[in-house]
């Protein structure tokens, strides 16, 4: 942790500013992240970017020496040409397909095999990225888990990564969908479900939580798509985006998704593997559509971005809604 008392000289301006300047050596994403992470607090209290310091106010950051040692090194990349799906690219964001398997960045067990490792190599290859050059390091504006497919995106300039951050996190102007199969016959042609989750971070595990007890708003809007032996296909929206929300939403009203790993019906779960070879859950973040974004990404205004993966995923929607004999009977 580092910790500083803002005296005279630096009081009377923005804490990005400041932490800017102090953390020097490291990239601006890294600090983005920092904020966003609320891993910077003033006199006890998490701070926006924009939050102004006044003289006496006791700053830290939660960040180590370590790490900031770390980003003071060359940047780890090797030039090669990316081995996923690009849905779309400019000079300001990259849109890649995720298979399922692999993390979006790095965790304490992988630091490698992650895919903003994947960009920055490809970046690297077609001259647009600077191991050595710590200004900005492109980075993913969100995350997906680990086993979940999809759409990620991922800011190329420091001011069109700023703008997709604050897109994520009001939600106003970008909409993100997923596609997911989950267990039982879901009577609702559509439905919010809206439950306080809350992390245990010793276990990793989400479950639902009232405010009073620590839970934090969780809100998912769903759409069945088609029912049949004994599965529903789901569209999702997210109306908020907590850590593991529609899998431990739909888990919490008794159709889980299947594959979960953590949150499914595990009987159901070694079956579809045997029958099937189906490996993680089937999750699919598969659209995302910008309304009104602002500079420099108003280029984007009501453009929609789909999933190329979805022609693949045609025969596991078979196995489920077409002809072939089902091991579950269908619900009426």
């Amino acid at each position: 942790m580092i910790e500083k008392i803002i005296d005279k000289a630096n009081a009377n301006q923005k804490a990005e500013k400041y932490v800017r300047r102090l953390l020097e050596k490291a990239p601006l994403s890294l600090i983005y992240k920092t904020f966003r992470k609320k891993d910077i607090k003033v006199n006890g209290r998490w701070i926006k970017k924009d939050h102004v310091l006044m003289e006496g106010d006791t700053l830290r950051i939660y960040i180590t020496e370590a790490q900031l040692e770390e980003f003071s090194k060359p940047r780890e990349a090797v030039k090669a040409p990316l081995e996923y799906p690009i849905v779309y690219e400019d000079s300001n964001i990259l849109i890649v397909d995720k298979p399922a398997g692999l993390l979006v960045v790095g965790d304490d067990k992988e630091t490698r095999n992650t895919l903003a490792r994947k960009v920055l190599d490809y970046l690297y290859y077609k001259d647009e990225f600077d191991p050595s050059n710590h200004s900005f390091v492109p980075s993913p504006a969100h995350r997906i888990d680990r086993n979940t497919s999809g759409l990620v995106i991922f800011g190329k300039t420091n001011e069109a990564l700023s703008e997709l951050t604050r897109l994520f996190k009001e939600r106003d102007d970008i909409d993100k969908r997923y596609l997911t199969i989950v267990v039982g016959k879901v009577e609702n042609d559509e439905g919010v479900i809206d439950k306080p989750l809350k992390k245990d971070s010793a276990t990793g595990m989400v479950s639902v939580c009232p405010l009073k007890d620590g839970g934090k708003t969780a809100i998912t809007k769903y759409k069945v798509l088609a029912r049949g032996g004994g599965f529903t296909k789901v569209e999702v929206e997210l109306l908020t985006g907590r850590t593991h929300q529609i899998r431990a939403h739909f888990a919490s009203i008794g159709h889980p998704i299947i594959g979960d790993a953590k949150y499914g019906d595990f009987s159901i779960n070694r079956e579809l593997k045997q029958l099937y070879g189906l490996q993680y859950q089937y999750l699919h973040a598969y659209k995302m559509s910008f309304k009104n974004p602002a500079a420099p990404l108003e280029y984007l205004s009501n453009k929609e971005f789909i999933s190329k993966a979805l022609e693949n995923e045609k025969s596991l929607m078979n196995i489920f809604f077409g002809k072939p004999k089902l091991f579950y009977k269908e619900e009426k």
